[in-house]
């Protein structure tokens, strides 16, 4: 085993060791923002992901954290699994957010958003607001506590768009990256793909524009006032599923009129990630939002989101769903 990396899973032995677990926890006892759970079948493990802030590390690094479970009742937790590098292209004090771990062609895939707020890439008058570095990375394992080990120094998205929430998706045996191309980019938040390499270590060929946010006839504009201009709309937390008769849906995420998250779906006409793509009324409504789907270990479709949206409040809140063929519905 190379040195560098025998230190490094030194490291997360230490942090682990040292880190304020707790076991027994229920969901409502630790905060979870953005969460994604991996039922990981060959450990009959769930892991449950959630970021942590710069500072909350041992190393002052913001970071990703795990909670484990064997019934989705108890969690033991939490455990350090990721945290920023110190001098990679992402400034480690500004944040880790929205992390989800892919098990694909037997390696774990961490997709993780990073930021450096100090690397400007628009700004006024070429940009309608000053934008600066912000994409998903993607980052492989040979376990689902990692470590996990960068393919390169930079985002898996393109380094001029500021971007966030990466996920996978599969077509046809070809990997994609989905994302939310930011409104404080574009004004009206997007979903976009982007092809990925088979071992997903980098993006291949130009991004392909899914849909806009506005295009859901119940979102608000993130403004304060109605009439403020310009009209931008938030995309957010995007996650795929395929109902049992083989329908294509997107999960995503946006404010409505009450200025709380609703948690949505999107479907697509064709059953294709190209689309087009029809939207339908939310899911949910309570402040619920940024979900994922996966399947309980005794069969049950189980859906994950955060409730209330906005942290140090959030929590993981778990929904059992019913597939129609046809789509969704929260039992």
């Amino acid at each position: 085993m190379p040195g560098g990396l025998i230190i490094t899973v030194l490291f997360y032995i230490i942090v682990s060791a040292f880190a304020p677990a707790l076991a027994g926890q229920k969901l409502e006892d630790f905060r979870a923002h953005d969460p994604y759970i991996l039922a990981d079948k060959k450990s009959q493990t769930y892991y449950l992901y959630t970021s942590v802030t710069s500072g909350a590390l041992p190393r002052g690094r913001a970071g990703v954290v795990a909670y484990t479970s064997k019934d989705l009742k108890t969690w033991d937790g939490p455990q350090v699994v990721f945290e920023v590098p110190k001098d990679g292209w992402a400034n480690p004090a500004h944040g880790a957010w929205a992390p989800e771990v892919h098990l694909y062609n037997d390696k774990y895939y961490l997709f993780v958003t990073l930021h450096n707020r100090d690397k400007i890439i628009a700004e006024p008058p070429k940009s309608w607001r000053l934008t600066h570095m912000r994409g998903t990375q993607i980052f492989v394992s040979d376990s689902p506590v990692g470590p996990f080990k960068a393919f390169q120094d930079r985002p898996t998205t393109p380094e001029d768009f500021m971007t966030l929430d990466g996920t996978l998706f599969v077509e046809d045996g070809v990997p994609w990256m989905v994302y939310c191309h930011e409104w404080i980019q574009v004004i009206d938040g997007t979903f976009e793909a982007i092809r990925l390499k088979p071992d997903l270590s980098a993006a291949v060929g130009e991004p392909k524009l899914l849909f806009c946010a506005s295009q859901a006839p119940w979102i608000t504009p993130w403004q304060a006032k109605p009439d403020d201009q310009p009209r931008e709309f938030v995309s957010d937390g995007c996650f795929f599923y395929r109902t049992k008769t083989g329908r294509l849906l997107m999960l995503w995420s946006s404010w409505q009129e009450n200025k709380k998250y609703a948690e949505t779906v999107a479907y697509s006409l064709s059953g294709r990630l190209a689309g087009p793509w029809r939207q339908a009324e939310p899911l949910l409504t309570d402040d619920s939002g940024h979900g994922m789907i996966f399947t309980a270990f005794d069969g049950r479709l189980m859906l994950v989101c955060h409730c209330p949206t906005m942290s140090p409040e959030s929590r993981a809140r778990l929904h059992e769903l019913i597939d129609t063929g046809d789509g969704l519905t929260v039992k």
